[in-house]
Protein backbone atom coordinates (compact mmCIF):
# COMPACT_ATOMS: atom_id res chain seq x y z
CA UNK A 1 0.00 0.00 0.00
CA UNK A 2 1.37 3.39 -0.93
CA UNK A 3 0.11 6.64 0.50
CA UNK A 4 1.27 10.15 1.27
CA UNK A 5 0.39 12.96 3.63
CA UNK A 6 0.37 16.36 1.91
CA UNK A 7 -0.31 19.92 2.94
CA UNK A 8 -2.88 21.60 0.74
CA UNK A 9 -5.21 24.53 1.34
CA UNK A 10 -4.18 24.88 4.99
CA UNK A 11 -5.03 21.22 5.73
CA UNK A 12 -3.04 18.01 5.95
CA UNK A 13 -4.55 15.28 3.74
CA UNK A 14 -3.94 11.52 3.49
CA UNK A 15 -3.86 10.67 -0.25
CA UNK A 16 -3.47 7.41 -2.15
CA UNK A 17 -2.93 6.74 -5.86
CA UNK A 18 -6.27 6.38 -7.66
CA UNK A 19 -8.17 8.09 -4.85
CA UNK A 20 -10.12 11.32 -5.25
CA UNK A 21 -10.56 13.96 -2.56
CA UNK A 22 -12.07 17.42 -2.13
CA UNK A 23 -10.09 20.48 -1.06
CA UNK A 24 -10.45 24.27 -1.14
CA UNK A 25 -10.80 25.79 -4.60
CA UNK A 26 -7.79 25.73 -6.93
CA UNK A 27 -8.16 28.38 -9.63
CA UNK A 28 -7.60 26.32 -12.79
CA UNK A 29 -9.90 24.66 -15.29
CA UNK A 30 -11.13 21.06 -14.89
CA UNK A 31 -8.92 18.54 -16.71
CA UNK A 32 -5.72 20.37 -15.79
CA UNK A 33 -2.87 18.23 -14.44
CA UNK A 34 -1.25 19.52 -11.25
CA UNK A 35 1.84 18.61 -9.23
CA UNK A 36 1.82 18.68 -5.42
CA UNK A 37 5.23 19.48 -3.91
CA UNK A 38 4.33 20.09 -0.26
CA UNK A 39 4.67 16.45 0.82
CA UNK A 40 5.14 15.70 4.51
CA UNK A 41 5.36 11.89 4.40
CA UNK A 42 5.42 9.10 1.79
CA UNK A 43 4.98 5.39 2.52
CA UNK A 44 5.93 3.44 -0.61
CA UNK A 45 6.10 -0.37 -0.40
CA UNK A 46 6.73 -0.28 3.35
CA UNK A 47 9.55 2.29 3.10
CA UNK A 48 8.72 5.41 5.09
CA UNK A 49 10.12 8.75 3.81
CA UNK A 50 9.69 11.65 6.20
CA UNK A 51 10.24 15.32 5.32
CA UNK A 52 11.71 18.03 7.54
CA UNK A 53 9.31 19.80 6.93
CA UNK A 54 8.80 18.71 3.27
CA UNK A 55 10.27 15.95 1.09
CA UNK A 56 12.54 17.58 -1.50
CA UNK A 57 12.71 14.84 -4.17
CA UNK A 58 9.10 13.63 -4.06
CA UNK A 59 6.18 14.68 -6.20
CA UNK A 60 2.55 13.74 -6.52
CA UNK A 61 0.75 14.10 -9.84
CA UNK A 62 -2.98 14.66 -9.94
CA UNK A 63 -5.77 15.96 -12.14
CA UNK A 64 -8.61 18.35 -11.39
CA UNK A 65 -11.95 16.64 -11.98
CA UNK A 66 -14.48 19.38 -11.21
CA UNK A 67 -15.33 22.46 -9.18
CA UNK A 68 -18.24 22.33 -6.77
CA UNK A 69 -19.70 24.05 -3.75
CA UNK A 70 -19.85 22.68 -0.22
CA UNK A 71 -22.94 22.42 1.94
CA UNK A 72 -24.59 25.58 3.20
CA UNK A 73 -23.54 26.90 6.60
CA UNK A 74 -25.78 29.34 8.43
CA UNK A 75 -24.14 32.08 10.53
CA UNK A 76 -26.46 33.69 13.05
CA UNK A 77 -25.56 36.60 15.30
CA UNK A 78 -27.80 37.86 18.07
CA UNK A 79 -27.56 40.21 21.01
CA UNK A 80 -30.21 39.55 23.60
CA UNK A 81 -32.59 42.35 24.59
CA UNK A 82 -31.13 44.70 21.93
CA UNK A 83 -33.19 43.60 18.87
CA UNK A 84 -29.99 42.82 16.97
CA UNK A 85 -30.18 39.76 14.73
CA UNK A 86 -28.16 38.89 11.60
CA UNK A 87 -28.57 35.70 9.59
CA UNK A 88 -26.14 34.91 6.78
CA UNK A 89 -25.48 31.82 4.69
CA UNK A 90 -22.16 30.65 3.21
CA UNK A 91 -21.18 27.94 0.71
CA UNK A 92 -17.46 27.20 0.31
CA UNK A 93 -16.02 26.82 -3.20
CA UNK A 94 -14.34 23.39 -3.48
CA UNK A 95 -12.25 21.43 -6.03
CA UNK A 96 -12.35 17.66 -6.57
CA UNK A 97 -8.95 16.08 -7.40
CA UNK A 98 -7.83 12.60 -8.36
CA UNK A 99 -4.29 11.40 -7.58
CA UNK A 100 -2.59 9.72 -10.54
CA UNK A 101 0.72 8.59 -9.01
CA UNK A 102 3.11 9.13 -6.11
CA UNK A 103 6.86 9.31 -6.85
CA UNK A 104 9.93 9.48 -4.63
Amino acid sequence: MEYAIVEMGGHQLWVEAGQHFITNKISTTPGTKITINRILLINKNGNLHLGHPFIEDGKIEGEIIEHLRGSKIMVYKMKSKKKYRRKKGHRQEMTKLIIKNIEI
